[in-house]
This record gives C-alpha cells, structure tokens and sequence, in this order.
C-alpha cells in the first residue's frame, strides 16, 4: 500500500473522533463522562481480546498498561475536565498542541531531526483550529488549561512510545490490548466519582454502539497502525482533522452556522496537515552520475 493511503486510512481516526461531539450531544445522557469514556473503551477492548485470543507477553504487559493509561484513561479524563471548564473553543485550541508536543519528544526520544518546518506547521495548525472554535468571549480556568495541556501531553507520550516500542502484533491486537488495560483503569474512577446511568433509550444505547466500535476499536486500530507504518510525527498532525470534521458535521446535521473566519480555519487546518506530512518525508538521496570517461 502506498504512504498517500496509509495517511488517508490513519486520517479516518481523527475524522470518526469528530463525530463525538454530536453523538454526545445527540444521543448520550449528559453528565456522566467518565462512564462514557469507559463504556466507549473496555467492552470494545475485552471484545477484541475474545475474538483475538491473544494475551500481552513478558514486557508487554507492563508497557500496555503504560500505554493504556497515557492514551485512554489519563487522557480521557483530563479531556473531560478541560471540556467541562472549558468552552469547547478553548479546550480545542488547547489539545491542538499535541502535534507541537510529539515533535518536541520525537526529536529526544526517537532521535528524529527537529526541523523548523514541521514545527511552523503545527503552529499553523493551532492557529487554523483557533479560527474554527474560539470565539471572543472564551473565558480561561487555569485548572481547565492546566487538565487540557496534561492531556494532550498524555496522549503525545503515549503516541511517542507505541512508535519507540513497536508492538510484535497486529494494530488490531494492540488497540484491544490498550482499550482494555486504558478502560479497567477508568473502571474505579467511573464507579466512585459517578452516579449510576439512568435508563438507556435506544438513540443512548446506539450512541454508546457507535463510540465503542467505530470510534473505540476501529478508530484506535487505524491510529496505531498508522503510527508504526509513518511515524509519530507523521500522524501526529492528522489529529488536527477532528476539530475541523467537529465543525463541518454540526454545520451540516445540525444546521450551525459556518462563518468567513471558520472556512479560513478549515483550509488553514488542511495546509498545516499537508505542510506536516511533506515535512515528515525521507530525504530524497541525488542519485550520482557517472563521468563520462
């Protein structure tokens, strides 16, 4: 397969993560996001463990509950603090940050070259997603701020290390692997700091249905396959995609409005993707021409 479809199957993870905000706004009972995120990431994971039938070996075991956290429940959590603190323009702007952060440890830790290129681009990109969800009465909690910038580190080093550590097993396996381990560890804090759901309706447990599988399971697959095929910093940038499909979806379903300043979001958005993933290209080595004699 080609690198253009390996970024365009890793850019439907961001893209389906886009469609949370109005499957959860729509179809999920309010109140209750660490249950949420719970439900979205443990039956997906111990389903995919039943169909699998393949366990963590040796090391594994340790570095998938270190990836289970950073990646589902310390980012999970610390994203629903910012949401809740937050405006959803702010907490957005926030959590584009990431693609900065895993440049910056993919240079210390994968000895990847830092290159001026690829860090413009991502500031590029926290720009582009400022355009499309902040607006000029966003207020700023510090400890809103604080949770958001801990969250997208979170999920960098985890994105970091799933690309230094190089599972010896499929991106499905992986993803079941760390879906569970991410989701028993959100198990006590949903147990203890929650009340109970209340009862179902059809469009909750559908939502539910839809997170769990399609943005649980087969989201997360595509994102690390991605990652150990292209690169953390590679991938990284594409994470930039869910705030704009967040935006594009409640202007279409929802019938939002869709300003000037949120389209030149959009294509700012676009370019930084493009500008990260030709920055994250090989060098191309001149191929020497032999003198004539």
């Amino acid at each position: 397969m080609s690198r253009t479809a390996d970024i365009l199957l890793t850019a439907l993870a961001p893209s389906i993560w886009g469609l949370t905000f109005i499957i959860t706004t729509e179809f999920l009972p309010q109140g209750h996001p660490l249950t949420v995120a719970l439900i979205r990431a443990l039956p997906a994971g111990l389903i995919l463990l039943a169909l699998l039938r393949q366990l963590p070996t040796g090391v594994w075991w340790g570095r998938v509950f270190v990836l289970g956290a950073l990646n589902f429940t310390i980012f999970f959590s610390l994203l629903f603090v910012s949401a809740y603190r937050l405006p959803g323009g702010v907490a957005a702007t926030v959590g584009a940050l990431q693609p900065l952060v895993v440049i910056v440890l993919s240079t210390f830790v994968l000895r990847v070259p830092l290159k001026a290129v690829a860090i413009l681009a991502a500031l590029a990109g926290v720009a582009g997603v400022a355009l499309l969800v902040l607006t000029p009465k966003a207020a700023l909690d510090p400890i809103g701020i604080a949770a958001g910038l801990i969250g997208a580190t979170s999920m960098a080093i985890g994105t970091v290390l799933t690309r230094l550590w190089r599972p010896p097993v499929s991106p499905l396996t992986f993803a079941g692997w760390q879906l569970t381990a991410g989701g028993l560890m959100l198990l006590p804090l949903a147990l203890f700091l929650e009340p109970p759901l209340p009862a179902l309706t059809l469009g909750n447990i559908g939502g539910l249905t839809f997170l769990g599988t399609v943005g649980g399971a087969l989201a997360y697959m595509l994102w690390f396959r991605g990652i150990g095929l292209l690169g953390a910093g590679a991938v990284a940038p594409l994470g930039l995609l869910s705030p704009m499909v967040a935006v594009i979806a409640g202007w279409l379903v929802l019938g939002q409005t869709l300003s000037i300043l949120q389209t030149a979001g959009i294509l700012v958005v676009l370019g930084s993707v493009w500008v990260g993933q030709r920055s994250q290209l090989p060098a191309v080595k001149p191929v020497a021409v032999a003198a004539e004699a």
